[in-house]
């Protein structure tokens, strides 16, 4: 029998289909994106970290380096509630005015022990994040239009409390209460090791535990996860009041750290928190996101805050236009990225 050269099978180098090295390349570069969009913020942080300590004397050194960690907690702990938000495809607007009202409950609270300080807070600020997520969840109604209100009322509600801000509730000095937010423990204070359970806790919560996967799941595409079986409604309503609690947390320990509840603070810090949870990685239009990058984001804004001050020559509102200028440039690789990846 003589073989001819047709029947010989033609092979490439690698012995594999000449098509196969294109399926390849596209997943090498879906990672290649993946990694870009989930840690792309640490490579930034650790650039301008780097840059900031050769340039600035005063940056890397052990006392500013532990101010930046606890001023960075409260918003931390904003920012973490409002990954599990956004991560659902929703928004929480009201995070300022309950970071706010919450430090003023505490405050107030604490002249009738450590326990009612801390139980206010959580109470009130929880019960109006219920409220946010039954609004969401069952009327269907726009989370935007909803928080507005809910940021509108807190702030109402904080007014009615203090008279118009006329009265400033004190914490008393080597109270219970006064030690949790202004002791340290190992050189850090002792917000910063409370934050960092409670991101070790979301992490957790968020990867490993079924609540988590519903998390995704709505935000992902909210009609397909109830066709599986996923308490759509439960689960905007749980974000919405972990959000509400987290807030008010938040507000109970910054009132600890300054001995007082202060009635002007918390306005714009849901944008900060949105833009940290953002720049983190976390979709605003929900399905992806992560808290440890939301870690990172936060301290990634008070880095270019401390380099600002650091510089001395510039006025403080320049933190916001390099803030917003970074958060839109975010925005637009985290399109681009993810039309790229729906190509591939």
């Amino acid at each position: 029998m003589t073989v001819t050269k047709a029947d010989v099978p033609v092979t490439t180098a690698s012995n594999e289909p000449a098509g196969q090295t294109e399926p390849v390349g596209s997943a090498r570069s879906e990672r290649l994106s993946a990694l870009v969009q989930q840690h792309g913020a640490l490579a930034v942080l650790v650039i301008a970290s780097l840059v900031a300590s050769f340039s600035f004397d005063s940056f890397a050194t052990g006392d500013n380096v532990s101010n930046m960690a606890t001023s960075s907690a409260f918003l931390a702990i904003v920012a973490l509630g409002m990954t599990f938000v956004i991560i659902t495809g929703g928004i929480d607007l009201s995070v300022g005015s309950l970071f706010a009202l919450g430090g003023v409950l505490a405050a107030w609270g604490s002249r009738h022990g450590t326990l009612v300080a801390l139980l206010l807070p959580l109470l009130v600020c929880g019960l109006i994040g219920v409220v946010n997520g039954l609004l969401v969840a069952k009327s269907r109604l726009a989370p935007f239009i909803v928080t507005l209100a809910a940021m509108l009322g807190a702030r109402g509600l904080l007014l009615a409390i203090t008279d118009e801000g006329a009265d400033t509730f004190l914490i008393g000095k080597g109270s219970v209460l006064a030690e949790l937010g202004q002791g340290t423990t190992l050189g850090l204070g002792n917000p910063v090791w409370l934050t960092l359970a409670l991101f070790a806790a979301g992490a957790v919560v968020l990867r490993r535990t079924r609540f988590g996967q519903h998390v995704y799941a709505v935000g992902g595409n909210e009609d397909a996860a109830a066709l599986m079986g996923a308490p759509v409604a439960r689960t905007k309503i749980l974000v919405y009041t972990l959000s509400g609690l987290l807030a008010g947390l938040a507000g109970a320990l910054n009132a600890a750290w300054l001995a007082s509840g202060v009635t002007i603070l918390g306005n714009g810090m849901e944008l900060e928190a949105i833009s940290a949870v953002v720049i983190g990685g976390t979709l605003l239009t929900g399905g992806l996101g992560y808290v440890s990058g939301s870690l990172v984001g936060v301290l990634l804004l008070k880095v270019i805050q401390n380099v600002i001050n650091q510089i001395g020559s510039l006025d403080s509102s320049y933190q916001q236009v390099v803030s917003g200028a970074f958060l839109a440039v975010v925005v637009i690789a985290q399109t681009w990225l993810g039309r790229r990846r729906q190509l591939m």
